[in-house]
C-alpha cells in the first residue's frame, strides 16, 4: 500500500505528506527502472563486481530525490509493538547493512546518493477493541545515516570464502550457524 501511495506522488511529483510532516524536502523519485529495482525476487538493482567476479543485487521499496539530484534510499518496515519505534536494537543492524547496500549498488550504477536513508516503520495500532476487518497503523519516519565503506573489503572476505578449500568453522556471531547447530542438535545420530 505505501508503494501505491508513493507512486501517486511520484507521477504527481509531489512530495508525500509523511515527507512533509518530518520536513524532508524530497519527492519520491521516477525512473524507468524503479520496477526492475523494486522486484527483488527476479531483478532488483545489481552492481557486477569485477574484482571477485561476484553480481550484487538487492530489490528496494522505494527511492526519493532531494532539491540536490542526491538519491535517497527508503526501506518499509512493518511491526506491531507497544514500545516505541526505533532502529536501536542489535537485531536490526541487518536492516542497517541492508539500508548501505542499497546505498552502495545505486552508487555503483553511476547515481549520487545521499548518506541518510529512511525507513518508513508502520506499526499496528493494538489499543483497539475491534478489529473490525481493518488494520490501523502509526507510521514513523526514521532517519539513518549508512557507510558503505565496508562492502568492496567484504565482497573479498565472501570470494575468499567461497574458494576456500575448507569449510569455515561456526561462529557463534552468526544466527545461520546457531540455526544449524541447533537442528543438527535435534536430529538422531547414528
Amino acid at each position: 500500500m505505501l508503494k501505491k501511495e508513493f507512486d501517486i506522488h511520484r507521477k504527481q511529483k509531489t512530495a508525500h505528506p509523511l515527507m512533509e510532516t518530518y520536513g524532508v524536502d524530497a519527492v519520491p523519485f521516477e525512473h524507468a527502472d524503479m520496477d526492475k529495482w523494486r522486484d527483488a525476487l527476479r531483478r532488483g538493482i545489481e552492481f557486477f563486481h569485477q574484482s571477485t567476479n561476484l553480481i550484487v543485487a538487492g530489490g528496494i521499496d522505494d527511492v526519493w530525490v532531494d532539491k540536490n539530484n542526491e538519491l535517497i534510499i527508503v526501506d518499509y518496515k512493518a511491526t506491531s509493538k507497544d514500545s516505541e519505534i526505533n532502529i536501536d536494537a542489535e537485531w536490526q543492524d541487518g536492516y542497517k547493512r541492508q539500508m548501505e547496500i542499497y546505498q552502495w549498488l545505486f552508487r555503483q550504477n553511476g547515481f549520487k546518493v545521499s548518506d541518510t536513508g529512511y525507513f518508513v516503520y508502520c506499526n499496528g495500532k493494538r489499543d483497539r477493541e475491534a478489529f473490525d476487518g481493518k488494520l490501523e497503523f502509526d507510521i514513523t519516519l526514521i532517519p539513518y545515516t549508512g557507510s558503505d565503506k565496508w562492502v568492496s573489503e567484504t565482497l573479498q572476505k565472501i570470494k575468499e570464502c567461497l574458494n576456500a578449500d575448507e569449510i569455515p568453522n561456526n561462529s557463534r556471531e552468526c544466527e545461520y550457524c546457531r540455526y544449524v547447530e541447533e537442528v543438527n542438535k535435534s536430529l538422531p545420530h547414528p
